[in-house]
Parts: C-alpha cells; structure tokens; sequence
C-alpha cells in the first residue's frame, strides 16, 4: 500500500533547495511536477521575491536549461523550470523508487516536502539512501490515507487540488467568510457556478479517498 511521508530537509542538501536560492523572508513553493519530454518540469511559485535576481541566480545553476515567467498576480510569481536533476541527486532518487512529489516549499534555509511511495519498501529504500549520504532529514508524519488507486494529491485533478487550497487560505470556510464565491470566481478565471462545482468534486473527492476507506474496509 502506498505511504505519505512528511519531512524537512536542508536547503543545501535538496537539489531544488540549490537551484531555487532566496533570502529571507522569500518563499518557494513547488506546484507540480509535469513529466515532460522523460523529466520532471517543476511549476515554481516565489512569493516576496526579487525577480532579476531570482532568475540570474536560478540561470547561473549548471543543471537549469531555462527559466521561464508563466504568471505574475501581486506579490507572486509562477516559472516554469527546466532542468536536469542529477542521477545520484535527492529527487531523482525519490523518483527511481516510485515516489511522487507532492508538496514542497523552501525557504533559504530548509524545505519542507510531502512524498508518496508507492509501498513501505520504497520508503525505507529512500531512508537508507539519505542516511548513507549524511543528509539531515527529519521525519514528521507518515501515514497511508488514501486508497491505493488514488493517485497524486487524494485523487485531486490539478486545478481542484489548486482551487481548493487557495479557497481554504483565503478564508472562504471561516466563520465569519473572508472571500466570496466571486472573488474566487475571478481569481481563477471562472464563473461562480463553475468555481462552486469545483469546491463541491473536490472535497467529494478528498472525502471518498480519505476518510471513507477504512469504512469500506469495515
């Protein structure tokens, strides 16, 4: 059965950590992970950071092809990195065993990475590497909550894994509500009727992947 591992390594010892250098107080948040002509091509999001040196410094990294600007909303912006990872490097290893990067978000210090693999085997595999070469992990959680077959992200599709999370930050189920459905509406480009089926799909989808697997196994 496939495991969630959560975990904080150093910045310096994960590739990406390497490549995507800030300063306090940026941050970096790794969006996706699209498998692109046979690698992984990372949807990068800074947030409070300076652009020009942002992408000189990214550019300057011997394993970055390019950098390129997707998007840009107030203090944020989205690239899309294309790179080549290293064959004995962090993420090329998680990626050899099966595993999946679901959530990683660094600042100059540390990043902090959710990971899926496909069994307990994989997991254990990747530990022995970390701890051959010396790096500084430190497990949060592990848990195995969502069915087998699921997928990513509890079976999300990407724009409602990405709907979702903005709408629970922005306060759209606090009481009292700090965002409407409009303003999310027009975050995402789409209309009310549209952003609302996506929250309803979502969370169904969470629900079924999540908290109803051990009642079907009752």
């Amino acid at each position: 059965m496939a495991v969630i591992v959560e975990l904080t390594i150093p910045a310096d010892a994960f590739e990406l950590g390497q490549i995507l250098r800030v300063e306090e107080p940026t941050q970096v948040t790794v969006e996706t992970m699209v498998p692109l002509g046979g690698k992984p091509t990372p949807f990068v999001r800074i947030h409070n950071g300076t652009r020009d040196t942002f992408e000189r410094t990214v550019r300057e990294h011997p394993s970055v092809h390019d950098i390129q600007l997707v998007n840009s909303h107030d203090d944020e912006l989205l690239y899309a990195l294309d790179w080549e990872p290293a064959d004995d490097s962090v993420l090329q290893t998680i990626l050899n065993l099966g595993g999946v990067l679901l959530n990683a978000t660094g600042t100059a210090d540390r990043w902090s990475l959710e990971l899926r693999f496909p069994t307990h085997e994989a997991l254990s595999a990747f530990q022995e590497y970390y701890i051959e070469q010396e790096i500084q992990v430190s497990i949060k959680h592990i848990y195995n909550p969502t069915r087998p077959d699921a997928g990513p992200w509890f079976g999300l599709t990407p724009p409602q894994r990405e709907t979702l999370s903005y709408a629970v930050e922005s306060g759209y189920y606090s009481l009292p509500r700090e965002v409407s459905t409009q303003e999310l509406a027009k975050r995402f480009d789409i209309s009310d009727q549209a952003v609302t089926e996506r929250l309803r799909r979502g969370i169904a989808t969470l629900v079924q992947n999540t908290l109803l697997v051990n009642a079907e196994k009752d």
